[in-house]
């Protein structure tokens, strides 16, 4: 029996499947503003940008940062394909506030034989994983 109440969500990336599972409500980075999408959504295909999915499924809510993609939209599935996705709970803030510091002092040395762009892809990186960390502390703060 289909579940009217609910749809299939996957987001995928190139370290494999991310998140897989049935959700009633995803808000997604689209590269024109935010969709959010719920049961029985029309047919879409769009480009992602940077920025975070928030999901809702069992009384639950999860983040997912990501750093752009596509989205497709057909019959009940949804499906994002991104070239980098971390589950907010994944994100080690330490790593990621290193990561940041190292590509800033690069970015400013502009060192030689270093690719600016993939440095500045890190640091882009780095500040969303922070800032969706950052989020979720704060519901926990506001929980507890």
């Amino acid at each position: 029996m289909e579940n009217k109440s609910k749809f299939h969500l996957e987001i995928v990336s190139p370290e494999g499947v991310i998140f897989q599972d049935q959700v009633q409500e995803a808000v997604i980075p689209a590269y024109d503003g935010e969709i959010t999408v719920l049961p029985n959504h029309t047919p879409l295909l769009s480009r992602l940008k940077e920025g975070e999915i928030i999901i809702k499924y069992e009384k639950e809510e999860l983040l997912i940062a990501i750093t752009g993609g596509f989205l497709e939209i057909n019959n009940n599935n949804v499906y994002i394909s991104s070239d980098y996705a971390v589950k907010a709970k994944d994100i080690e803030i330490a790593k990621a506030q290193q990561a940041k510091k190292r590509a800033e002092e690069l970015l400013r040395e502009k060192a030689e034989n270093v690719d600016l762009t993939l440095i500045e892809k890190d640091l882009q990186r780095s500040i969303l994983e922070l800032k969706v960390a950052e989020k979720i502390r704060k519901k926990q703060r506001i929980i507890q």
